[in-house]
Formats: C-alpha cells, structure tokens, sequence
C-alpha cells in the first residue's frame, strides 16, 4: 500500500503533463488528421495523386490548373495552364503531349481528379492529381505566382475550404 501512495502522485503528475501536451498539441494534429480524412473521402483510390514534397521539378509536368479564371488569377503554380471546371473543354489540351506526364490541380483535388479522368478517358497516359491541390502546395511552402511574379496569395473558394490553409495569404 505504501507503494501505491508512493506512486500516485508520481503518476498523477504524468498523467498531467502527458494529456496538458496532448491538449496543447491536439488542434494542429486533429486538423491535419482531419485535412487527411476529408482528402481521402473525396479521391477515388484508383485515381494517381502526386505529393508537393515528391514534385521536384514542375517542368517534369504539363500542369493544367482546373479552378475557375479569377482563382486562377489570384496565383497559381509556375508554368501552369489554366483550363478551368465549368468551361472545361478537351480542345483546351489539343497541344498537349498524351505521352507526357500531366500534373491536375484545383483547391484541394476534387475538380482536378474529374477533370484527370476526361483526360484519361481521351488517352492521357500519365495523369496525376496535385494531392492536397493548391492549399497543400502552399503549405508545403511551394512558389506560387501570379501574373509572373511571386506571390503568398491563396484562393481557397470559400472560407470553409480556407481553413486548411497554414501558409499564405487566404483569398476568398
């Protein structure tokens, strides 16, 4: 008995420190585990996605951006061709190379795996969803730019999607 009273409060003071970290810790871990939840909820898993860490060079990638024009215009990943969701067409990607890899990329990855599968189904060979889309990028700490100069700005299409963003300037 004279154990356990020694013990108690050792283990109390544990206890303490141990879920006072966990709490401290716990809004930045749920939300990246959220991030990762949500993210897996909307790709289809036979559909490729490639990570910003793994993307070593963007000239390696015929990179479409599938949001709409003034997304687009807040900033955007170098080199890339804006092609759009709505008024997406498949003549826009004629000059494409279908042996080349393509890199697809909206906001989080939902409208550029829809827009990666058109472009599979016309002979695409190598498509690739931008996982996580342009707010991963930027949290990444990729370059963005726009109008050929650098930029932190970020458009997160609505203020429900912008809270995923950690780095940059949200635009709405």
């Amino acid at each position: 008995m004279s154990n356990f009273s020694i013990v108690s409060p050792l283990f109390r003071k544990a206890q303490i420190l141990f879920f006072g970290i966990l709490l401290v810790s716990l809004p930045a871990f749920s939300q990246s585990s959220a991030y990762k939840v949500l993210l897996e909820g909307l790709y289809d898993k036979d559909f490729p996605t490639v990570k910003a860490e793994q993307i070593t060079n963007l000239s390696n990638y015929q990179i479409l951006d599938t949001r709409e024009k003034e997304e687009f215009e807040v900033s955007h990943l170098r080199g890339a061709t804006w092609v759009g969701y709505e008024t997406f067409d498949l003549k826009a990607c004629e000059s494409l190379d279908k042996n080349k890899p393509v890199l697809v990329y909206c906001t989080v990855g939902a409208r550029s795996q829809d827009i990666g599968k058109q472009l599979q189904s016309a002979g695409f060979k190598w498509v690739y969803n931008l996982y996580g889309g342009i707010i991963q990028w930027a949290n990444s700490s990729k370059p963005l730019e726009a109008e050929g100069q650098p930029t932190d700005k970020v458009h997160t299409y609505s203020p429900t999607w912008g809270i995923w963003l950690k780095r940059g300037e949200k635009v709405n």
